[in-house]
């Protein structure tokens, strides 16, 4: 191996940080998508989600400052909005009202085009980073003896299929990945799959607000509370003065894509504040619809046998349920997790060998998965249609106690600030265990006991 090229397949969140990780370590960088990359901050067929309302946590936006320095400050000149999360978000939870106070935790308004566009514009500057558009993967390349990746063949939507050889390949391409199948062809294991749906779809609109609109608010999130309360909305400024709304339902309680039925939607939420932004103002997009919300867990981190240098991560390997908002950061934390598994290989092979990347590397990828795995799926068994493998006795302890922390969310600023780190994930769950959170939560049991 002599570190010459690497590949990575999909321009998702995740191959494009993956590509900015891999240039500092190969003379050449080939990302491949099946799309045609938009100049400029424009939806794209290959993320049908981008026309969704779009979070990235606070570690996620850490992790990409680490490697885009000045990201944040770009995307505010941009348009994006700075929203603090405890003082400027109205959340109603399935306890009522959390409490609201400032706080430093933060995130970014603004949408998924925005951000893909200030990443591409800066990959487009590293030398050895190239752009391979409107081309589909067909499958691996193996050397003679098939234990190690030699590249991939691909073809245009113009030409025949052709074979680009490389070092180290990287699946980034998404939900759609062909990796079991392109596995399966080289006489390797697939890997098992877990999947758990809730039958939860969403809907979403672009919306200008009238001018003499005040709130004292920049977002507004209204949680479901299955199994009785299926609907949720959320409402947030992005860049070029435009709202996003975004509305789901659970338990095939879908959101209707027509005007009338969007607005009755809206309207019929436990809270008027959404209703009464969007009921005079001006659309300014379409009403676009999105169901393939099951969480799907590829575990390549079981696989008996690997083919070394082949990895895969994002949704490629872990999908989640969009709507808990973890998607893009979990990207994210792959592809760091990646640059440190490069750097342990340097360690272990000098000679600049792959031997035993795939393995270690997927492996810890499913720890960094198994947390938000876990916040994911617990709240989708809380749906009654809920399909996939019965909940086990600690997710159901869970629900219990995060009732409770819910609950103190509503009239405790430090457990509301508490939980928002964790799902921020610049804390780890174990926040949620310290005495004072458990001590006030077990009284609150043997009270209702």
């Amino acid at each position: 191996m002599t570190n010459n090229h690497a590949i990575v397949i999909g321009g998702s969140m995740a191959g494009l940080v993956v590509a900015r990780i891999l240039s500092d370590r190969f003379e050449q960088v080939t990302l491949i998508e099946r799309d045609q990359f938009p100049c400029g901050a424009i939806a794209r067929k290959g993320i049908p989600q981008s026309r969704h309302l779009h979070v990235l946590l606070q570690q996620g936006q850490l992790i990409l400052e680490r490697f885009f320095p000045g990201l944040g400050e770009e995307m505010i000149a941009a348009g994006a909005h700075l929203i603090d999360v405890t003082a400027d978000m109205m959340w109603l939870t399935p306890a009522g009202w959390g409490v609201r106070f400032p706080s430093n935790v933060s995130m970014l308004g603004f949408s998924r085009d925005l951000l893909d566009w200030i990443i591409r514009r800066r990959l487009a500057t590293i030398n050895n980073i190239r752009f391979v558009e409107g081309c589909d993967v067909m499958g691996l390349l193996s050397n003679t003896d098939g234990t190690c990746v030699a590249g991939v063949s691909l073809r245009s939507r113009t030409s025949e299929e052709e074979q680009l050889h490389a070092d180290l390949v990287v699946d980034a391409s998404g939900r759609s990945s062909k990796s079991p199948q392109w596995l399966k062809a080289l006489g390797y294991q697939p890997p098992q799959e877990t999947v758990l749906n809730a039958f939860l779809g969403y809907t979403s609109r672009l919306y200008r607000l009238p001018t003499d609109f005040q709130s004292d608010w920049k977002v507004v999130c209204l949680q479901a509370a299955p199994p009785t309360r299926t609907r949720a909305a959320a409402f947030m400024p992005l860049e070029e003065n435009r709202w996003i709304l975004t509305v789901y339902g659970g338990d095939s309680d879908y959101p209707p894509t027509d005007e009338a039925g969007l607005l009755e939607f809206v309207r019929s939420m436990p809270c008027s504040s959404i209703y009464n932004a969007i009921k005079n103002a001006e659309p300014l997009s379409q009403i676009y619809s999105y169901r393939g919300t099951e969480n799907r867990w590829r575990h390549y981190e079981r696989l008996p046998r690997y083919l070394e240098g082949f990895l895969v991560l994002g949704d490629a390997a872990c999908a989640f349920n969009p709507v808990y908002g973890q998607g893009m950061t979990i990207a994210v934390l792959g592809a760091s997790t990646l640059d440190e598994c490069l750097h342990q290989q340097r360690q272990y092979q000098p000679n600049g060998d792959f031997t035993g990347l795939a393995r270690r590397f997927q492996k810890k990828l499913a720890k960094i998965n198994a947390v938000p795995w876990l916040l994911a799926t617990s709240e989708d068994y809380r749906y009654r249609g809920t399909e996939g493998k019965p909940p086990s006795l600690l997710t159901q302890l869970m629900h219990r106690y995060m009732d409770r922390v819910v609950q103190l969310t509503t009239n405790h600023a430090d457990v509301r600030l508490a939980l928002l780190e964790v799902m921020h994930m610049v804390k780890p769950p174990a926040t949620l265990f310290q005495p004072r959170i458990v001590i006030p939560v077990l009284k609150q049991l043997f009270k209702l006991n």
